[in-house]
């Protein structure tokens, strides 16, 4: 990493997302059966940041918290967790991280715009998949629970992320 520039910056902010996005869990809402947090926020600025490698603190977080670090919502951890009904959106972030990534590696803000939907639109179809088959429970009522009561959240996170991203150097 001596002398090159971008892989010291990258390694600093893939630290610095990993405490945001775990920072981000503890700002919890309780909802039954996923709790809103602000994880989504730092998972969309980490891919607008670091483009195609916030693949990288992302997972490192996921890996982290099953491996037993308190990292997720209200300070849970363990491998269970990812099988439980908030595991598809947390290995959504990992998706979303990568496609938010890829779109702002494009200067066009059509293509920008469509990868924070699209972005957002992986969490919420992991989470809405594995909340289905974890609970045992039909598409609709895993959308009532699981989505729903989310969007003007999500939408609003979009919003500052984007604003976030525009007024960083």
């Amino acid at each position: 990493m001596f002398g090159d520039l971008q892989k010291s910056r990258n390694v600093a902010y893939s630290a610095a997302f990993i405490g945001l996005i775990s920072l981000g869990a503890w700002v919890s809402i309780p909802f039954f059966p996923v709790p809103l947090t602000l994880q989504t926020l730092f998972v969309l600025l980490a891919g607008m940041i670091l483009k195609r490698y916030a693949v990288i603190p992302v997972s490192l977080y996921v890996v982290l918290g099953a491996l037993g670090l308190p990292v997720f919502h209200f300070g849970v951890a363990g491998f269970g967790i990812l099988l439980g009904p908030t595991g598809g959106y947390l290995f959504g972030f990992i998706g979303a991280a990568l496609v938010v990534g890829l779109a702002y590696e494009y200067k066009t803000i059509t293509i920008r715009i469509i990868g924070l939907l699209s972005g957002t639109c992986i969490i919420y179809i992991c989470g809405i998949a594995w909340l289905t088959y974890s609970l045992g429970e039909g598409l609709i009522p895993a959308v009532t629970a699981g989505l729903i009561p989310f969007i003007p959240g999500e939408v609003m996170k979009m919003y500052a992320a984007y604003t976030i991203e525009k007024r960083l150097p």
